[in-house]
């Protein structure tokens, strides 16, 4: 009797802790859902003043970046707000002279922490392509990358005229773009087409893009 006692006993404990346990992994989940929840939906909160013009959320490695463009009055703003870092989260804004085609996420040194690479081209016939990149430091912030004028390269700047493409290739940035010969029209290059690969290299003050190789075809 004694014995069987001890086992009922027994019983009533372990429910007692597998329903404790339950209840403690359903709260952890609605609270996970409320913050991201709460994430999203407070930079969605715009006034009439400020349209919103692309919104792209990306994750990696446990840190998630909202990515937002929105016109204030006469000025385009891109918004970036991190999350999953462990010193500095805040938000930053950034006057745009052009705007946002595309974002992406990668992690382009292979260090265990991701880059968000942001695509803008300008306005006008020209489009004229630009990269706005952040790397994350340690998993603690992040910092700008430094992505360079293609003017700076005498073999890459020949022919270009701007109509900009950028995409990842695992861990290459890539840049497509047609050449224009001599007398060729803006909407009529004849040169072909030059792609530009970009490593991700460090830098003395920052993480800087150097170019890695340049093809044509």
């Amino acid at each position: 009797m004694k014995y069987l006692k001890k086992i009922l006993i027994a019983i009533v404990v372990a429910s007692t802790i597998t329903l404790c346990a339950c209840k403690k992994k359903n709260i952890e989940k609605n609270l996970e859902k409320i913050e991201n929840n709460t994430f999203l939906s407070t930079e969605n909160l715009r006034s009439k003043n400020q349209k919103s013009r692309f919104q792209k959320t990306l994750s990696l490695q446990n840190i998630t970046f909202y990515i937002e463009t929105f016109r204030n009055k006469s000025i385009n703003q891109l918004t970036i707000k991190p999350k999953g870092l462990e010193i500095n989260n805040e938000k930053i804004i950034l006057e745009l002279e052009g705007q946002v085609t595309n974002a992406e996420i990668e992690d382009l040194n292979s260090d265990g922490f991701p880059e968000i690479l942001i695509y803008t081209v300008s306005i006008g016939s020209g489009s004229y392509g630009n990269v706005i990149g952040y790397s994350v430091n340690n998993g603690k912030s992040i910092s700008q990358i430094y992505f360079p004028e293609i003017s700076e390269n005498k073999t890459a700047k020949i022919g270009y005229m701007g109509h900009d493409e950028f995409t990842i290739i695992e861990t290459s940035l890539a840049r497509r773009f047609p050449i224009y010969k001599e007398g060729d029209t803006n909407n009529n290059p004849t040169g072909g087409t030059r792609q530009i690969e970009y490593k991700l290299k460090a830098g003395e003050a920052s993480k800087l893009f150097v170019i890695n190789k340049i093809s044509e075809y």
